[in-house]
């Protein structure tokens, strides 16, 4: 599913990656855990196509098969879109949008017909709890609910992977454990792969695998 190698990242002087190798199988559910600025979230925005390494030519992300560091803007961007679901730790959700047109977007950005996008966004809507809840906005729903409408917004288009940044930081922690829980549910339903960067020790020990990176490598 993920298989990457030498995965380095400098600013400026500073080596924040130190030649990260890593193999995610599909279907895994994998946290990342570490002391801050060991690169846990430099390494998610690498493999999640948001960043790329400082030494391109002689690394390899490949998601599917695909060598994403050979791809143009373009196609990479295409691929992000159509392959990569992203959660994080604030929601990113768009306040004039209601639940329903936020999960909807990136289907809108991949073409895909609006009575489609719709159906499928309902869908996910529904098996996440919000069924009654699709046509309010943001700042009417719950910090809960907000996380649980980016969740189906990084479903929507049936994406490989999730790439998930401290995806419970900001909740409390009766919704952050039905967020953790979540995970484990799209799994099961849909054998959904997921690679997390927690500080949540709970969240990083209910994983298939936990990797701890110390000074910008994945110790043992």
């Amino acid at each position: 599913m993920i298989q990457a190698s030498n995965i380095q990242k400098f600013y400026g002087n500073l080596q924040v990656l130190k030649g990260v190798d890593i193999e995610i199988k599909k279907g895994e559910v994998v946290s990342i855990v570490g002391a801050s600025g060991a690169g846990k979230t430099t390494l998610l925005q690498i493999l999640g196509t948001l960043d790329i390494p400082t030494n391109k030519a002689e690394s390899s992300i490949k998601i599917n098969n695909f060598n994403t560091n050979t791809l143009t803007d373009k196609a990479l961007a295409k691929f992000r879109n159509e392959h990569i679901g992203f959660i994080f730790q604030f929601h990113q959700l768009l306040p004039e949008f209601t639940a329903l047109e936020n999960v909807c977007l990136p289907a809108f950005i991949k073409k895909t017909a609006k009575t489609e996008a719709e159906k499928r966004a309902k869908e996910l809507l529904n098996f996440l709890g919000l069924s009654e809840r699709i046509h309010h906005k943001p700042n009417e729903l719950s910090g809960g609910e907000q996380q649980r409408v980016a969740v189906a917004r990084s479903l929507i288009n049936n994406p490989s992977v999730i790439f998930a940044d401290e995806p419970s930081g900001n909740l409390d922690s009766e919704s952050a454990d039905n967020l953790h829980q979540l995970f484990f549910d799209l799994r099961k339903e849909f054998g959904q792969t997921f690679v997390i960067v927690t500080h949540n020790e709970e969240l990083a020990n209910m994983a298939d695998r936990k990797l701890v990176m110390v000074d910008g490598l994945i110790q043992g």
